[in-house]
């Protein structure tokens, strides 16, 4: 039973229920709404209708009004929907009062946004951390799976049938709970090695960020020719893949795509995806794509800020990128450069502006190594070789006496090129 959330028939056509607060600014809902809609259509549900509510009170056991509550009910029946999706989180209180209401499945964003995460992991790390987030999530909505048996409880000091099994459930799922735990904690553990082994020979990295659905499989793709499964729906692809590209002087940079952000993004998911996301944290810096034919770019960005303070990364150098310039009209473009004035238009599907995305990715490489000159003698040509890789040699001259180099390079390689460092009066 501790798999109720698996195991359950899924819906097949939905009825969408935005609200639109006194406190919100005017238009979020519809647009929150608009996100959900493509959601529940992600997971393969009909919509089949949507309202949006504008409450002058929140009610605590139902969310809106009896009455609303009751109207919506209905006009659900008469569509032959069989599950109610709020884009508001709903306690588990107010869910099990609006199944009593409507005699079917009701559930808010947290728990479809849980079901697409499902859909989409693949490696064992993903699939962990969305396990554990279902896991939390069905803890205090597990007497939602035992309603029917409310009938079977028995008197006496043991309870009914329906308690005792409750009970069992609980007790289950916080031993998965603690299960899933330490089987992340290993795949932690395993990642931790292989970036500890990656950075015995360092390579500058960087992570790619940004709202879900911005272009950022894309993006790595055309820039590293790599393979990663890009599709047009919201969180594609939930697993971190990191590919190199050689930047002009055979410098190398390896990039991480990392999972999207969104609105409303349920907190037990951030927690869970934060072995992920640690690819952000320890990045040299962000590439942080926007798609710029979004009428929502403002506030995809701030999403995808905040989420990154909230992982310890707000501060990290960031090259701003606005995907989809091929589609972008001048309106688009000047609302764009109002957000961020230095960021850069790019089409991850033409190519256009990925030169000159390289070329700022090899500028923020140089700015953040300390420039230093050196004289490298001609029998250590195996030593320059290791130098254009590790960092941007800026200029390399011959002399009788060996290579005169200016470049920037990482300071923890110093021990590579120190004694060869030229000392001037």
């Amino acid at each position: 039973m501790a798999d109720f959330l698996e195991t359950k028939p899924k819906p097949q056509r939905a009825f969408l229920v935005g609200v639109q607060t006194n406190d919100m600014p005017s238009g979020e809902g519809e647009e929150l709404l608009a996100e959900l809609t493509e959601l529940v259509e992600n997971l393969g549900i009909t919509v089949a209708q949507s309202a949006l509510v504008k409450p002058r009170l929140l009610s605590p056991a139902l969310l809106l009004g009896k009455g609303k509550a009751e109207e919506i009910a209905k006009l659900a029946k008469e569509d032959d929907c069989n599950v109610i999706v709020f884009d508001s989180a709903l306690t588990p209180g107010q869910q099990r009062n609006w199944e009593e209401l409507s005699e079917m499945a009701v559930i808010d964003r947290q728990e479809v946004i849980l079901e697409v995460f499902a859909d989409r992991a693949h490696t064992r790390e993903a699939v962990l951390q969305v396990a554990l987030a279902r896991m939390e999530y069905s803890m205090p909505r597990l007497t939602r799976a035992w309603t029917h048996l409310s009938r079977q409880r028995g008197k006496g000091a043991m309870g009914g049938e329906g308690e005792t099994q409750l009970e069992q459930d609980r007790r289950v799922v916080r031993d998965r709970i603690s299960h899933l735990k330490a089987e992340l904690e290993r795949v932690v553990q395993q990642r931790h090695t292989q970036r500890q082994k990656r950075q015995r020979v360092p390579v500058p990295t960087a992570a790619i960020v940004g709202y879900t659905n911005a272009g950022k499989s894309s993006l790595l793709n055309k820039l590293t020719g790599a393979q990663v499964l890009a599709e047009d729906k919201l969180f594609a692809t939930l697993d971190p893949t990191t590919r190199q590209l050689v930047l002009p002087g055979n410098q190398k940079l390896l990039i991480t795509d990392t999972v999207g952000f969104i609105r409303r993004l349920p907190h037990g998911l951030v927690e869970s995806f934060k072995a992920t996301l640690e690819e952000v944290v320890v990045a040299d810096f962000l590439i942080h794509v926007l798609d710029v034919t979004s009428p929502n770019i403002g506030k995809h960005s701030a999403t995808t800020l905040e989420v990154l303070t909230e992982l310890g990364a707000g501060e990290s150098p960031t090259i701003t990128v606005f995907n989809k310039a091929d589609l972008a009209s001048p309106a688009e473009i000047i609302r764009a450069r109002a957000l961020v004035p230095d960021g850069l238009f790019v089409s991850a599907k033409t190519g256009k502006g990925l030169p000159e995305l390289i070329e700022r990715c090899r500028e923020l490489i140089a700015h953040e190594f300390g420039a230093v000159e050196l004289l490298v003698p001609h029998d250590r040509y195996d030593l320059i070789a290791k130098l254009h890789t590790l960092g941007h040699i800026q200029s390399q001259e011959h002399q009788e006496d060996g290579v005169l180099i200016h470049g920037r390079f990482p300071p923890a390689q110093a021990g590579l090129f120190e004694k060869f460092a030229v000392k001037r009066d």
